[in-house]
């Protein structure tokens, strides 16, 4: 099995260059990074890729408007260079992950007339920031013409609208695709194992004690420098290093419900420009459903944190102002919560207005800390992170400088966005089911395809279009290890329809535990964790 031959590599003893805890979008973007270098790379993560924070995102591709208005109204050139280089990042991504990511039109609506000159300088000014890297120019709309592109709008007490383009991408594949693609680039790379303890020789770390997750087995793995990049779990793996290290980062945290696909058009989202609190909302377009978030509220930092009763009563009295539909609770399909990680003041009260800049630290016995940052910057956050890690622990890099600028990742190399209509002759798929594999694996989809082919064509649930075999390849090539791996992170169902993906767990166990030879006993246990996360929180 792919995963016991990865187990294999990093129990065997050899010294690596870097050892990155944390298979988040950070980590993996640091993995690739370094092994694109040439650098000897090993990646764990405790649970499963992207499992955390980077797979409760709202699935945009953004420099941060709300951040720009913060700049300009502060003149803070923190705030300003993080939105430039989100721009930059964006455009990138949107080349380098093709089959992941897309460009999305998004609806500011405007109810009072003054506003209009104010949101719409703003968005152009969002636009001559992107530079070269500008996928699209913003324009006033009419009042009429805002109703026509997003038919869900309110029309009481609408004066204008301003279009503008961003970036939107799917967030777990993206943190598997990076980490895929640092294999290829020669990373040794596993999900669902530990670092209980960090090691040291002569006051200097020298590597880790890791523990495989699923099955308690415990190994010591060497390495020339140790990167953390855990996310909101940063400061633990720093007080494995450092028990007296003071606190670096705190969270706040953020839920998205899900709706039917009526509540949005399939082309366009809307940004609702300010909450009673001050904050933005977005109802966007995904997986032929609608997102709706995010709330923002200082948290507690846990894993699988749970949605709270005022936070989607709070999304549901916002879209409710915004919208002719009435949204009741009954129709949400999902709802699932995140932390941000934020480096801040911890006495600091407003979450919302602290910077989600990213911050590398060393620790006197040589951890490297990565914290903070978005989903957006995390090639310019891996950049920066290697850059360092070459220097501090004077590593020799056969490509001393970074090589991800133009590396396609996993599934884009050879991407046809128009490669759905092969699928369907060559293995006569449904046109919804071969569009979907097409834009979800990219130019790996046939390889899914061709395993439709040994008897698992079926639909796992009416109504959406994962199919059996993506369950078979997840478990032999993506180091899907848990039926909930699958569920909401292989394939997005569990995050898009909560009913639906309880209705397929019976059968992604039965495909998982064949071809990876659990007994009853794993069957059981599965079954209950399966059951817990579906039940509580993802």
């Amino acid at each position: 099995m792919k995963r016991d031959n990865n187990l294999a590599q990093l129990k065997n003893g050899q010294t690596f260059d870097l050892l990155v805890i944390g298979g988040g979008a950070t980590g993996c973007g640091v993995a690739l990074d370094a092994a694109a270098r040439g650098l000897k790379v090993a990646l764990v993560e405790k649970n499963d890729f992207a499992e955390g924070t980077s797979s409760r995102s709202t699935k945009l591709v953004h420099g941060g408007v709300r951040y720009l208005e913060m700049a300009v109204k502060k003149l803070d050139r923190v705030q300003y260079n993080l939105v430039k280089d989100g721009l930059h990042e964006r455009g990138l991504l949107l080349k380098n992950a093709r089959h992941l990511s897309n460009r999305l039109a998004l609806v500011t609506p405007l109810y009072k007339w003054i506003d209009v000159p104010y949101v719409f300088a703003g968005l152009k000014f969002y636009d001559v920031l992107s530079g070269k890297q500008n996928i699209g120019h913003s324009r006033l709309l009419s009042r009429k013409e805002a109703l026509k592109r997003f038919p869900g709008l309110k029309a009481e007490g609408l004066k204008a609208g301003v279009l503008y383009y961003d970036g939107q991408f799917h967030d777990a594949r993206m943190a598997l695709s990076l980490a895929l693609t640092a294999e290829e680039q020669g990373a040794v790379i596993s999900n669902h194992v530990a670092v209980v303890a960090i090691l040291k020789n002569d006051g200097k770390i020298s590597g880790a004690e890791l523990e495989d997750s699923l099955s308690g087995e415990r190994w010591q793995i060497k390495a020339r420098g140790v990167i953390n990049a855990t996310g909101p779990f940063v400061d633990n793996i720093r007080s494995m290093d450092n028990p007296q290290a003071a606190k670096i980062l705190s969270a706040s945290t953020g839920i998205h419900i899900i709706l039917d696909k009526r509540f949005a058009p399939p082309d366009t989202g809307l940004m609702i420009p300010e909450t009673e609190d001050g904050r933005v909302l977005f109802v966007l377009p995904w997986e032929d459903h609608a997102i709706v978030g995010t709330t923002d509220e200082p948290a507690e930092v846990t894993e699988h944190p749970l949605p709270l009763e005022s936070e989607i009563e709070y999304l549901l009295r916002h879209v409710g102002r915004y919208f002719n539909l009435k949204v009741e609770k009954s129709d949400i399909k999902a709802v699932w919560s995140g932390l941000r990680p934020l480096v801040s003041d911890p006495k600091a009260a407003d979450t919302a207005k602290l910077a989600r800049d990213h911050v590398i630290e060393d620790s006197e016995d040589g951890l490297l800390t990565i914290a903070g940052g978005k989903w957006t910057t995390y090639r310019k956050m891996a950049l920066d992170t290697v850059d360092h890690a070459i220097k501090v622990f004077q590593l020799s890099a056969p490509k001393p400088t970074c090589q991800t600028e133009q590396l396609p990742i996993l599934g884009s190399a050879n991407y046809n966005d128009q490669g759905e209509q092969e699928l369907i002759n060559t293995y006569n798929l449904a046109p919804d089911i071969a569009a979907y594999l097409n834009r979800t694996y990219g130019d790996q989809a046939a390889k899914v395809a061709t395993l439709s082919l040994e008897g698992y064509a079926a639909r796992l649930v009416d109504n959406h279009p994962v199919i059996e075999a993506e369950i078979l390849y997840a478990a032999r090539f993506e180091l899907a290890e848990r039926v909930i791996d699958v569920l909401a992170r292989r394939t997005p169902l569990a995050l898009l329809d909560t009913e639906a993906s309880k209705l397929a767990a019976t059968r992604v166990l039965e495909i998982m535990a064949n071809e990876l030879g659990w007994d009853q006993k794993r069957m059981d246990e599965e079954t209950q964790w399966t059951t817990q996360r579906l039940n509580n929180a993802l």
